[in-house]
Protein backbone atom coordinates (compact mmCIF):
# COMPACT_ATOMS: atom_id res chain seq x y z
CA UNK A 1 0.00 0.00 0.00
CA UNK A 2 1.00 3.73 -0.79
CA UNK A 3 -0.17 5.46 1.84
CA UNK A 4 -0.15 9.60 1.03
CA UNK A 5 -0.50 12.61 3.74
CA UNK A 6 -2.50 15.24 2.49
CA UNK A 7 -2.10 18.62 3.89
CA UNK A 8 -4.09 22.01 3.50
CA UNK A 9 -2.80 25.25 5.00
CA UNK A 10 -5.84 27.58 4.11
CA UNK A 11 -6.43 31.05 5.09
CA UNK A 12 -8.75 29.83 7.90
CA UNK A 13 -8.65 26.47 8.55
CA UNK A 14 -6.17 23.67 8.35
CA UNK A 15 -6.96 19.90 7.40
CA UNK A 16 -4.74 16.77 7.06
CA UNK A 17 -5.76 13.68 5.48
CA UNK A 18 -4.44 9.99 5.03
CA UNK A 19 -5.75 7.88 1.41
CA UNK A 20 -4.44 5.07 -0.33
CA UNK A 21 -2.71 5.88 -3.55
CA UNK A 22 -5.70 4.80 -5.71
CA UNK A 23 -8.35 5.24 -4.15
CA UNK A 24 -10.98 7.86 -3.59
CA UNK A 25 -11.87 7.91 0.13
CA UNK A 26 -9.87 8.93 3.02
CA UNK A 27 -8.51 6.66 5.35
CA UNK A 28 -8.61 9.40 7.83
CA UNK A 29 -9.31 13.14 8.10
CA UNK A 30 -8.83 16.44 10.05
CA UNK A 31 -9.67 19.84 10.41
CA UNK A 32 -9.48 22.72 13.02
CA UNK A 33 -10.03 26.48 12.41
CA UNK A 34 -6.95 28.93 12.34
CA UNK A 35 -7.61 30.84 15.89
CA UNK A 36 -7.86 34.49 15.06
CA UNK A 37 -4.39 35.70 16.13
CA UNK A 38 -2.89 32.80 14.31
CA UNK A 39 0.84 33.13 12.67
CA UNK A 40 3.07 30.41 11.11
CA UNK A 41 4.54 29.10 14.25
CA UNK A 42 0.77 28.18 15.68
CA UNK A 43 -0.32 26.54 12.43
CA UNK A 44 2.61 24.44 11.85
CA UNK A 45 1.86 23.14 15.49
CA UNK A 46 -1.91 22.81 14.87
CA UNK A 47 -0.84 21.15 11.81
CA UNK A 48 1.29 18.60 13.32
CA UNK A 49 -1.21 17.43 15.98
CA UNK A 50 -3.29 17.11 12.74
CA UNK A 51 -1.09 14.70 10.93
CA UNK A 52 -0.24 12.50 14.24
CA UNK A 53 -4.08 12.46 14.27
CA UNK A 54 -4.20 11.19 10.98
CA UNK A 55 -1.24 9.26 10.82
CA UNK A 56 -1.60 6.98 13.75
CA UNK A 57 2.01 6.11 13.78
CA UNK A 58 2.10 4.94 10.50
CA UNK A 59 4.61 6.64 7.98
CA UNK A 60 3.76 8.31 4.78
CA UNK A 61 5.25 7.24 0.99
CA UNK A 62 4.60 11.09 0.47
CA UNK A 63 3.17 14.08 1.73
CA UNK A 64 1.53 16.56 -1.01
CA UNK A 65 0.89 20.47 0.19
CA UNK A 66 -1.74 22.94 -0.50
CA UNK A 67 -0.30 26.56 0.83
CA UNK A 68 -3.08 29.48 1.05
CA UNK A 69 -0.15 32.23 -0.34
CA UNK A 70 2.47 32.42 -3.24
CA UNK A 71 4.75 29.28 -3.22
CA UNK A 72 7.81 28.58 -5.63
CA UNK A 73 6.77 25.49 -6.02
CA UNK A 74 10.39 23.65 -7.74
CA UNK A 75 11.64 24.42 -4.62
CA UNK A 76 8.39 24.45 -2.05
CA UNK A 77 9.86 27.41 -0.57
CA UNK A 78 6.72 29.46 1.08
CA UNK A 79 7.38 32.87 -0.06
CA UNK A 80 4.59 34.50 2.48
CA UNK A 81 0.95 34.00 3.50
CA UNK A 82 -1.75 37.32 2.88
CA UNK A 83 -3.57 36.04 5.97
CA UNK A 84 -1.57 34.91 7.97
CA UNK A 85 1.41 36.53 9.49
CA UNK A 86 4.98 34.98 9.52
CA UNK A 87 5.26 32.71 7.02
CA UNK A 88 7.33 34.88 4.70
CA UNK A 89 10.34 32.89 3.03
CA UNK A 90 9.51 29.42 5.49
CA UNK A 91 11.02 26.54 3.77
CA UNK A 92 7.93 24.05 4.11
CA UNK A 93 8.73 21.25 1.78
CA UNK A 94 12.47 20.58 3.63
CA UNK A 95 10.70 20.92 7.23
CA UNK A 96 8.23 18.34 6.17
CA UNK A 97 10.81 16.23 4.70
CA UNK A 98 13.34 16.24 7.79
CA UNK A 99 10.56 15.51 10.22
CA UNK A 100 8.49 12.71 8.41
CA UNK A 101 11.09 11.51 5.52
CA UNK A 102 9.14 11.36 2.66
CA UNK A 103 9.35 13.39 -0.40
CA UNK A 104 7.28 15.94 -0.54
CA UNK A 105 5.60 18.43 -2.84
CA UNK A 106 4.44 21.81 -1.97
CA UNK A 107 2.11 24.54 -4.00
CA UNK A 108 -0.03 27.43 -4.34
CA UNK A 109 -3.60 26.22 -3.02
CA UNK A 110 -5.42 27.67 -6.56
CA UNK A 111 -3.24 25.54 -8.13
CA UNK A 112 -3.25 22.44 -6.29
CA UNK A 113 -6.98 22.78 -6.18
CA UNK A 114 -6.91 22.83 -9.87
CA UNK A 115 -4.91 19.68 -10.41
CA UNK A 116 -7.31 18.22 -7.49
CA UNK A 117 -10.64 19.05 -10.12
CA UNK A 118 -8.29 18.08 -13.03
CA UNK A 119 -7.70 14.66 -11.88
CA UNK A 120 -10.63 13.80 -9.58
CA UNK A 121 -13.10 16.36 -10.24
CA UNK A 122 -15.14 18.82 -13.38
CA UNK A 123 -11.97 18.85 -15.47
CA UNK A 124 -11.39 15.19 -15.79
CA UNK A 125 -11.01 15.09 -19.78
CA UNK A 126 -10.15 18.24 -20.37
CA UNK A 127 -6.86 19.05 -21.82
CA UNK A 128 -7.03 23.14 -20.52
CA UNK A 129 -8.61 24.06 -17.68
CA UNK A 130 -8.85 27.19 -15.13
CA UNK A 131 -9.54 26.62 -11.56
CA UNK A 132 -11.36 29.86 -9.70
CA UNK A 133 -11.39 29.78 -5.84
CA UNK A 134 -14.04 32.31 -4.45
CA UNK A 135 -13.51 32.17 -0.37
CA UNK A 136 -11.16 34.53 1.56
CA UNK A 137 -9.59 35.25 -1.61
CA UNK A 138 -10.09 35.08 -4.93
CA UNK A 139 -7.11 32.90 -6.42
CA UNK A 140 -6.74 30.92 -10.01
CA UNK A 141 -4.59 27.74 -11.03
CA UNK A 142 -4.22 26.67 -14.64
CA UNK A 143 -3.89 23.48 -16.17
CA UNK A 144 -2.77 23.31 -20.06
CA UNK A 145 -2.34 20.70 -21.81
CA UNK A 146 -2.88 18.38 -19.01
CA UNK A 147 -0.38 19.84 -16.71
CA UNK A 148 -0.32 22.34 -14.62
CA UNK A 149 1.41 25.84 -15.21
CA UNK A 150 2.85 27.76 -12.93
CA UNK A 151 4.25 31.21 -14.97
CA UNK A 152 7.85 32.06 -14.46
CA UNK A 153 7.65 33.02 -11.20
CA UNK A 154 5.08 30.44 -9.95
CA UNK A 155 2.66 33.48 -9.91
CA UNK A 156 0.56 32.43 -13.01
CA UNK A 157 -4.03 32.62 -12.36
CA UNK A 158 -3.75 35.60 -10.20
CA UNK A 159 -6.99 36.44 -11.41
CA UNK A 160 -8.25 37.71 -8.01
CA UNK A 161 -6.16 41.03 -8.66
CA UNK A 162 -7.13 41.34 -12.26
CA UNK A 163 -8.35 44.66 -11.68
CA UNK A 164 -12.00 45.68 -13.56
CA UNK A 165 -12.79 48.63 -11.70
CA UNK A 166 -10.43 51.15 -11.57
CA UNK A 167 -12.16 54.06 -9.76
CA UNK A 168 -13.82 50.86 -7.21
CA UNK A 169 -12.62 50.42 -3.41
CA UNK A 170 -9.26 49.89 -2.49
CA UNK A 171 -7.93 46.35 -2.39
CA UNK A 172 -5.12 44.53 0.33
CA UNK A 173 -2.75 44.27 -2.57
CA UNK A 174 -2.78 48.28 -2.98
CA UNK A 175 -5.11 48.52 -6.47
CA UNK A 176 -8.45 49.46 -7.00
CA UNK A 177 -11.62 47.55 -8.34
CA UNK A 178 -9.87 43.91 -8.54
CA UNK A 179 -11.90 41.02 -8.52
CA UNK A 180 -10.91 39.71 -5.09
CA UNK A 181 -12.03 43.22 -3.52
CA UNK A 182 -15.45 42.66 -5.18
CA UNK A 183 -15.98 38.97 -5.42
CA UNK A 184 -14.22 37.47 -2.20
CA UNK A 185 -16.26 36.01 1.64
CA UNK A 186 -14.55 38.67 3.56
CA UNK A 187 -15.04 41.60 1.15
CA UNK A 188 -18.47 41.61 0.16
CA UNK A 189 -19.30 41.30 3.54
CA UNK A 190 -17.57 44.41 4.62
CA UNK A 191 -19.28 46.24 1.56
CA UNK A 192 -22.82 44.92 2.70
CA UNK A 193 -22.08 46.12 5.96
CA UNK A 194 -20.88 50.08 4.57
CA UNK A 195 -24.44 49.64 2.90
CA UNK A 196 -25.64 49.52 5.30
CA UNK A 197 -24.26 52.03 7.41
CA UNK A 198 -25.31 54.58 4.60
CA UNK A 199 -28.86 53.46 4.86
CA UNK A 200 -29.67 53.59 7.72
CA UNK A 201 -27.38 57.42 7.49
CA UNK A 202 -29.75 58.07 4.25
CA UNK A 203 -33.32 56.69 4.65
CA UNK A 204 -33.60 55.64 8.37
CA UNK A 205 -36.86 54.28 7.29
CA UNK A 206 -36.10 52.30 4.17
CA UNK A 207 -36.32 48.51 4.04
CA UNK A 208 -32.78 47.64 1.61
CA UNK A 209 -31.07 45.05 4.40
CA UNK A 210 -33.86 44.05 6.43
CA UNK A 211 -33.68 40.57 6.06
CA UNK A 212 -29.55 40.86 5.94
CA UNK A 213 -29.73 42.04 9.40
CA UNK A 214 -32.56 39.71 11.08
CA UNK A 215 -29.77 36.92 10.02
CA UNK A 216 -27.13 38.53 12.38
CA UNK A 217 -29.88 39.74 14.79
CA UNK A 218 -28.89 43.23 13.64
CA UNK A 219 -24.85 42.64 14.63
CA UNK A 220 -23.09 43.79 11.62
CA UNK A 221 -20.05 42.37 12.65
CA UNK A 222 -21.49 38.72 12.25
CA UNK A 223 -21.99 39.47 8.22
CA UNK A 224 -19.98 36.71 6.25
CA UNK A 225 -20.52 36.64 2.21
CA UNK A 226 -22.21 33.23 2.85
CA UNK A 227 -24.85 35.52 5.07
CA UNK A 228 -25.12 37.99 2.24
CA UNK A 229 -25.98 35.01 -0.38
CA UNK A 230 -28.29 33.60 2.14
CA UNK A 231 -30.00 37.02 2.50
CA UNK A 232 -29.69 37.88 -1.53
CA UNK A 233 -31.64 34.23 -2.00
CA UNK A 234 -34.23 35.23 0.48
CA UNK A 235 -34.74 38.54 -1.52
CA UNK A 236 -32.91 41.06 0.21
CA UNK A 237 -32.47 43.83 -2.37
CA UNK A 238 -29.59 44.94 -1.03
CA UNK A 239 -27.25 41.67 -0.30
CA UNK A 240 -28.48 41.19 -3.90
CA UNK A 241 -26.85 44.42 -5.13
CA UNK A 242 -23.90 43.20 -3.35
CA UNK A 243 -24.06 39.70 -4.98
CA UNK A 244 -24.77 41.25 -8.28
CA UNK A 245 -21.57 43.18 -8.13
CA UNK A 246 -19.52 39.90 -7.17
CA UNK A 247 -20.63 38.20 -9.65
CA UNK A 248 -20.15 41.23 -12.07
CA UNK A 249 -16.49 41.35 -11.13
CA UNK A 250 -16.25 37.46 -11.11
CA UNK A 251 -17.69 37.53 -14.74
CA UNK A 252 -15.24 40.59 -16.16
CA UNK A 253 -12.68 38.52 -15.31
CA UNK A 254 -13.33 35.33 -16.32
CA UNK A 255 -14.08 36.75 -19.67
CA UNK A 256 -10.77 38.78 -20.24
CA UNK A 257 -8.97 35.21 -19.26
CA UNK A 258 -10.91 33.71 -21.85
CA UNK A 259 -9.92 35.93 -24.18
CA UNK A 260 -6.60 35.47 -23.32
CA UNK A 261 -6.20 31.83 -22.76
CA UNK A 262 -8.83 30.30 -24.49
CA UNK A 263 -9.54 27.06 -22.34
CA UNK A 264 -12.48 24.46 -22.39
CA UNK A 265 -13.58 25.18 -19.34
CA UNK A 266 -13.67 27.10 -16.43
CA UNK A 267 -13.95 25.87 -12.68
CA UNK A 268 -15.39 27.64 -9.80
CA UNK A 269 -15.05 26.69 -6.36
CA UNK A 270 -15.11 28.09 -2.64
CA UNK A 271 -17.56 29.27 -0.55
CA UNK A 272 -19.06 31.66 -2.59
CA UNK A 273 -19.84 29.48 -5.24
CA UNK A 274 -22.86 27.78 -3.01
CA UNK A 275 -24.76 31.42 -3.91
CA UNK A 276 -27.28 30.33 -5.85
CA UNK A 277 -28.84 30.22 -9.61
CA UNK A 278 -28.69 34.40 -9.87
CA UNK A 279 -25.05 34.55 -9.24
CA UNK A 280 -24.51 31.10 -11.57
CA UNK A 281 -26.47 33.31 -14.74
CA UNK A 282 -24.97 36.90 -14.27
CA UNK A 283 -21.30 35.17 -13.97
CA UNK A 284 -21.70 33.21 -17.12
CA UNK A 285 -23.82 36.07 -18.69
CA UNK A 286 -20.96 38.81 -17.99
CA UNK A 287 -18.59 36.09 -19.41
CA UNK A 288 -19.80 35.41 -22.24
CA UNK A 289 -20.29 39.45 -23.15
CA UNK A 290 -17.05 40.17 -22.11
CA UNK A 291 -15.23 37.44 -24.48
CA UNK A 292 -15.38 37.64 -27.93
CA UNK A 293 -18.13 35.79 -29.82
CA UNK A 294 -15.93 33.65 -30.98
CA UNK A 295 -14.09 32.39 -27.50
CA UNK A 296 -16.38 29.03 -26.52
CA UNK A 297 -16.02 27.91 -23.37
CA UNK A 298 -17.74 26.48 -20.32
CA UNK A 299 -18.25 28.25 -16.33
CA UNK A 300 -18.74 24.78 -14.22
CA UNK A 301 -19.07 24.50 -10.29
CA UNK A 302 -16.30 22.57 -9.03
CA UNK A 303 -17.34 18.82 -8.08
CA UNK A 304 -14.96 18.69 -4.87
CA UNK A 305 -16.03 21.66 -3.11
CA UNK A 306 -14.12 22.47 0.05
CA UNK A 307 -11.65 19.36 -0.59
CA UNK A 308 -10.23 20.36 -3.78
CA UNK A 309 -6.93 21.62 -2.38
CA UNK A 310 -6.49 18.43 -0.43
CA UNK A 311 -7.57 15.56 -3.28
CA UNK A 312 -4.65 18.01 -5.42
CA UNK A 313 -2.64 17.73 -2.74
CA UNK A 314 -2.90 13.40 -2.93
CA UNK A 315 -2.41 14.15 -6.70
CA UNK A 316 1.36 16.13 -5.83
CA UNK A 317 2.22 13.19 -3.16
CA UNK A 318 1.05 10.21 -5.39
CA UNK A 319 3.17 12.04 -8.74
CA UNK A 320 6.81 12.57 -6.22
CA UNK A 321 6.67 8.42 -5.79
CA UNK A 322 5.41 7.13 -8.95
Amino acid sequence: MTLILALDFGGTKLAAATVEAGSREWLDYENRLSPANADALSDVEIMRSLIDSVLDRCKPDAIGVSFGGPVDAATGLVRLSHHVPGWENIPLKQLLEEEYNAPVSVDNDANVAAVGEHRFGAGQGYDSLFYITISTGVGGGWILNGKPWQGAGGMAGEIGHIVVDPTGPLCLCGKRGCVERLASGPYMAQNARKLLEKEAHNSPTSTRGEILKYLVGNDLDLITGRIVSAAAAHGDELAREVLYKAAWALGVGIGNVANLMNPQRFVLGGGVTKAGDSFWATVRKVAQETALPEVNFEVVRALLGDDAPLWGAVALGFDVVK
